[in-house]
C-alpha cells in the first residue's frame, strides 16, 4: 500500500507546490528587475555650471592647479618677486638715464620682466611691465615711462614667453628685432609730437651725412636719393636691434642659467665661440 501511495504521489504532483514555485520565481524575477532598476544610479555629482565658472575664476578646477597660475601657497612669493623684479627694471632704467654707461645697462632692460614670465607666467610678467611703467611715471614722468614700456616692457614679455617655450634664438631675435624697431619709430613719432618738429628729418640728415661719407670712401661720386637714404636708415635700425637682441640673449644665457631658469641653448657656433655648453 505504501509503495502504491508513493507512486501515485510521484505520478501526480501537488498543484499547490507548483504554484508556490511559480510565485517564488516571479518574485525573484521582480526583485531582480527592481534591483537592476535601482542599480542605475546617476553618479554625476559635478557642480552646476555657475559653480564651475566660480572655481575656474578662482584658479581652481576640481581641486587641480590651473596651468600658468601660482598656487595659494606660492601667491605671496610670486607677488614679492614680481614687485622686486619690476622695481629692478625701473631702477636700471633710472640709473642709465642719469648716469649713462653706454650700452652696458641697456642690455639688462628686458631681462627682469622676462625672468618674471619664466618663473610665474604671462599675467605676472604683464603686471611687472605695467608696474615698472607706473613707477617710472612717478619718478621721471609719463613720457619716460612710455618710452620704457614701448619697446622694453613688451620685449621682456615676448622674450620670456619664447624662452619658456624653448623657441630658437633665430625666432626670438627676429620677433624682438621687430618690437625694438617699432619702438624706435614710436619714439621718433612721440618726440615729434612733443617737440613740435619732425625728428625724422633730423635723423635723415644724419643718415645722409653718413651715406655721403661712405660713398666718398668707396670712390662713388654719386648723390644718394631720398629713397636710398630712408632705406639705409631702416636697415641701420634693424641691424642695431639685431645686434642688441643678440647681446641680450648672451647675457640672459650666462645669467639666467645660474638663477635656475635657463633659456634655450644657442646655436653651435655661439657655443663654440663662448666655450659654453
Amino acid at each position: 500500500m505504501s509503495d502504491s501511495f508513493d507512486y501515485s504521489q510521484a505520478s501526480h504532483p501537488d498543484p499547490s507546490g507548483e504554484s508556490k514555485k511559480k510565485s517564488l520565481k516571479s518574485e525573484e524575477e521582480s526583485l531582480r528587475e527592481n534591483s537592476d532598476a535601482a542599480g542605475v544610479v546617476d553618479f554625476d555629482t559635478s557642480p552646476p555650471a555657475s559653480e564651475k565658472d566660480y572655481l575656474v575664476s578662482k584658479g581652481k578646477e576640481y581641486g587641480e592647479k590651473p596651468r600658468g597660475l601660482p598656487s595659494s601657497s606660492e601667491a605671496p612669493l610670486a607677488m614679492v618677486e614680481t614687485a622686486f623684479l619690476a622695481s629692478t627694471a625701473s631702477l636700471i632704467w633710472l640709473i642709465n638715464y642719469y648716469f649713462p654707461l653706454g650700452p652696458l645697462l641697456k642690455i639688462f632692460f628686458p631681462v627682469p620682466i622676462a625672468l618674471v614670465y619664466m618663473r610665474w607666467g604671462n599675467r605676472a610678467s604683464w603686471m611687472a611691465a605695467l608696474v615698472s611703467g607706473l613707477l617710472l611715471s612717478v619718478l621721471m614722468g609719463p613720457t619716460r615711462s612710455i618710452i620704457f614700456f614701448i619697446p622694453f616692457g613688451i620685449m621682456g614679455v615676448q622674450l620670456g614667453a619664447l624662452w619658456k617655450r624653448q623657441a630658437s634664438w633665430l625666432f626670438s631675435i627676429s620677433t624682438g628685432t621687430l618690437i625694438g624697431s617699432f619702438g624706435v619709430f614710436f619714439k621718433l613719432w612721440l618726440f615729434s609730437i612733443l617737440l613740435g618738429e619732425d625728428v625724422w628729418l633730423y635723423f635723415m640728415s644724419q643718415v645722409t651725412e653718413l651715406a655721403e661719407w661712405g660713398f666718398v670712401k668707396l670712390g662713388l661720386l654719386i648723390e644718394p636719393s631720398l629713397t636710398l637714404i630712408q632705406a639705409i636708415a631702416v636697415v641701420m635700425i634693424l641691424i642695431n636691434n639685431i645686434v642688441y637682441l643678440f647681446v641680450v640673449h648672451i647675457v640672459a644665457l650666462l645669467m639666467l642659467d645660474r638663477l635656475g631658469n635657463p633659456i634655450p641653448r644657442p646655436p653651435n657656433w655661439v657655443q663654440i665661440l663662448l666655450d659654453y655648453e
